[in-house]
């Protein structure tokens, strides 16, 4: 009985914590502090440990050429495998129509046509543009399992990926905006064009 009381009270400490991880707009994340915010952090929030160095991609840079190449935050999340906060990142509810690009090599791997809002504070998408230039790495780090994304082109770090996202695909692709840039298009069809010509070039 005491075995079943003790579980319950778990059930219900782990019901409380999810609750309060699971408000995602900003005013009520500014409520917190900033120890509040990194305690609730949800998976999408939370670094990876996946060490990306050792891949053989098809660009290479030293890292001085990196240094040169990317500011300080989009090294850290592209070439660290960091992370950058909820809510305060370029591109979590931008609504512009365009193709994003990686920030580590200009590879097409996301369109806005593919972003939603999630409600977790950084951009998310059901799906990459190519899953050959997207590629997958097992993260187990902070006791959990989860699945990081990266450009396959330069190893440049994206976010995870989760089995949660809407249909068609029901994933979410929870992606760091300073592993991104936007390039903006006056339409779908444009976008499409842009992929395109990557692919021809």
């Amino acid at each position: 009985m005491l075995h079943i009381r003790v579980l319950v009270l778990h059930v219900i400490f782990f019901i409380g914590v999810f609750s309060l991880c699971a408000m995602s707009s900003k005013s009520k994340l500014q409520e917190f502090s900033d120890m509040d915010i990194s305690a609730c952090a949800s998976s999408c929030g939370l670094p990876s440990h996946v060490d990306l160095s050792g891949g053989k991609y098809p660009i290479q840079r030293s890292e001085e050429e990196w240094l040169e190449r990317l500011s300080e935050q989009q090294y850290h999340v592209a070439r660290e495998q960091g992370t950058e906060r909820p809510f305060e990142n370029l591109y979590h509810d931008s609504k512009k129509i365009g193709l994003y690009r990686c920030i580590g090599c200009d590879t097409p791997l996301f369109t806005s046509m593919d972003k939603f809002d999630s409600g977790t504070g950084w951009p998310s998408f059901t799906r990459p543009i190519d899953n050959r230039t997207l590629g997958e790495t097992r993260d187990t780090s902070y006791g959990m399992v989860r699945v990081e994304v990266h450009c396959n082109v330069c190893g440049s770090h994206q976010g995870h990926v989760f089995p949660d996202g809407p249909e068609p695909t029901g994933k979410r692709y929870c992606i760091n905006s300073a592993s991104l840039r936007l390039e903006e298009a006056e339409s779908p069809k444009m976008v499409g064009t842009l992929v395109e010509s990557w692919y021809l070039d």
